[in-house]
């Protein structure tokens, strides 16, 4: 099964080695027919504290690192 990647912004660097990454999606409402916005969390692997917030990351599917973690960073993503 491949990897999911995800792209997202960087709201949090205050712990080490970890990033909170927020992974907003858009959909179209099934009966109401409007675009919505739902945003998710995730907390990734940051192995050098290189992304600080605001910065916008790709984050790719890994082992559990932690309790929390699931997800590394990949890259930069492009603005």
């Amino acid at each position: 099964m491949p990897k999911r990647i995800l792209s997202g912004v960087v709201t949090s660097d205050a712990n080490a080695q970890t990033v909170t990454v927020s992974v907003e999606r858009r959909f179209t409402h099934p009966v109401l027919k409007k675009t919505i916005r739902k945003s998710k969390k995730y907390r990734a692997h940051d192995e050098n504290n290189t992304f600080k917030t605001g910065d916008s990351v790709r984050i790719i599917e890994c082992a559990p690192k932690s309790k929390t973690k699931r997800w590394e960073v990949l890259e930069a993503a492009e603005a």
